[in-house]
C-alpha cells in the first residue's frame, strides 16, 4: 500500500467532497479533482505524506536536539518578528514622545525574517519555481 493511500486518502476524499460542494462551476471542480489526481500520480502527495511521517517521528523523539530544533527556531523567529514590527517601533515612538534620541535603540533586523518564517511554515514557492523553470 502506498503512503498516499494510507495517510492522505481520507484527506483526499474530504477535499473532493469540499470541491463538489464549494465549487459551483462543474468544469472547474473537475479540473481541481484532476489536478489532485495528477499530484497523486506524480508522487507529490507521497512526498508530502513522507514528510508528514518524518515530522511526526521527529516530534515524538525524546532528544531535545531532534524534537526541539523546530520549536526553538520558531520561537526565535517569532521573537525577532515581534521585536522588528512591534517592540522596536513602540520604543522609537515612546522615545520621540519623551524627547529622547531614538538612535541608541538597536537597529532593525533585516527583511530575511519573512523568508525564514515562510520556509518554516512551508509557504515557500521554490518547488513551484523549479517546476515552472523545468528544473524539477
Amino acid at each position: 500500500m502506498s503512503t498516499t493511500s494510507s495517510v492522505l486518502a481520507p484527506l483526499i476524499e474530504v477535499v473532493n467532497v469540499l470541491v463538489d460542494r464549494l465549487v459551483t462551476n462543474k468544469n472547474k471542480a473537475q479540473e481541481i479533482k484532476n489536478k489532485i489526481t495528477e499530484l497523486q500520480a506524480n508522487g507529490e502527495l507521497d512526498r508530502l505524506a513522507g514528510q508528514l511521517a518524518i515530522n511526526k517521528l521527529e516530534a515524538q523523539s525524546p532528544s531535545v536536539f531532534v524534537a526541539g530544533w523546530r520549536p526553538f527556531i520558531g520561537w526565535v523567529c517569532g521573537a525577532a518578528l515581534a521585536y522588528q514590527y512591534l517592540v522596536r517601533p513602540i520604543i522609537i515612538y515612546v522615545s520621540s514622545l519623551k524627547g529622547l534620541d531614538p538612535t541608541h535603540i538597536p537597529p532593525g533586523l533585516d527583511n530575511n525574517l519573512w523568508e525564514l518564517m515562510f520556509g518554516m511554515l512551508g509557504l515557500g514557492t521554490l518547488r513551484t519555481f523549479e517546476k515552472v523553470k523545468g528544473t524539477a
